[in-house]
């Protein structure tokens, strides 16, 4: 993978959340350096570096998608905080899984919601996890 789109995905990541790129390193280069490199490389150097879309409605399509996937609850919580850190509020994020319910279903935009609140608990210091 070009160091280029390595470099580009660093800079975008650490847009979201100081440290990020160097989390990304840290929990998967020892056991599966290539997933690192796709994630720095490709999810933010290519796909996030794309001209088209601000960074808050590339943020929200993600945190809709993973909603949608029903398996990723991990990844949708860092999404969510990521999304706050780049200047969606709250509410955009609620809306956004409040509007998914009508086409992937309220089971869906329920347990998106229900993540939601667990991050935004954790960012509030209700939540000692």
């Amino acid at each position: 993978m070009s160091s280029d789109r390595i470099e580009r995905g660093i800079e975008l990541l650490e847009q979201f959340r100081k440290g990020g790129s160097q989390s990304v390193q840290k929990n998967y280069s020892e056991i599966a350096p290539d997933i690192a490199e796709y994630i720095l490389g490709f999810i933010f150097g290519d796909l996030y570096a794309r001209p088209g879309l601000d960074l808050k409605t590339k943020q929200t399509i993600t945190i809709t998608a993973l909603a949608v996937l029903g398996n990723a609850k991990p990844q949708l919580a860092y999404h969510i905080e990521n999304g706050l850190n780049i200047g969606l509020t709250r509410e955009d994020i609620i809306n956004s899984l409040i509007h998914i319910a009508g086409y992937a279903g309220f089971p869906v935009a329920l347990n998106g919601i229900a993540t939601a609140r667990e991050v935004f608990d954790k960012l509030d210091g209700k939540n000692k996890n």
